[in-house]
């Protein structure tokens, strides 16, 4: 089952799909600010819920590990309670003495072998935790990075358009001046021979 944190990012992404390309760009889309924002701060929002998760999932450990001791206490108990038995018992006194001994040992080694499954199990949850806690930050940092990167780009690419619409102009407007000159001339000449200019 996904995390609500893999569904935000899946919806920024299908969001970023379906957003329009800007005109005349083939890598370039227009976004809207607020519903950007809203993703964003909903993922900011359910970040700390995920980790909390993880970090009940690694305070289990301590359950399994208070688990593993209950269980290693009860054949501890159940093995003196097996050799007190065959203690009291005069005639199979030295029988008693070795067997109560080698279930002692085998009752020890089975309570150090849970306790050491449940300690490498805790540990494994507490990589697996952190890994993917890691993993969903990257993804988010790369997000986050990958749309810092877009609206520089989509902010140096429009002044660079503007300056060329200036350039235009202003060719343009030089390429007008001559032509203003020359209407001044003949206006003049026009004035003093008598003509008049329609």
């Amino acid at each position: 089952m996904s995390s609500r944190i893999e569904q935000l990012i899946d919806e920024l992404e299908e969001y970023i799909e379906s957003c329009k390309p800007k005109f005349m760009s083939n890598s370039e889309i227009i976004v809207n600010k607020d519903e950007i924002d809203e993703l964003l701060r909903e993922l900011r929002m359910k970040t700390p819920d995920e980790i909390k998760r993880y970090q009940k999932i690694i305070s289990n450990k301590e359950a399994i590990l208070n688990d593993a001791r209950a269980k290693a206490e009860a054949l501890i108990n159940e093995t003196n309670i097996k050799t007190n038995e065959l203690i009291s018992e005069h005639e199979i006194m030295q029988q008693a003495y070795a067997q109560a001994n080698e279930v002692v040992s085998m009752a020890s080694k089975q309570a150090q072998d849970i306790l050491d499954k449940a300690t490498i199990e805790a540990n494994e949850l507490k990589m697996q935790a952190a890994r993917y806690t890691e993993e969903q930050l990257a993804g988010l940092e790369n997000i986050i990075l990958s749309a810092i990167q877009s609206a520089s780009g989509h902010y140096e690419n429009l002044l660079g358009s503007l300056n060329q619409y200036k350039d235009v102009i202003q060719a343009n407007r030089q390429a007008l001046q001559p032509m203003d000159d020359l209407e001044d001339t003949v206006g003049a000449a026009g004035s003093g021979s008598g003509i008049d200019l329609i």
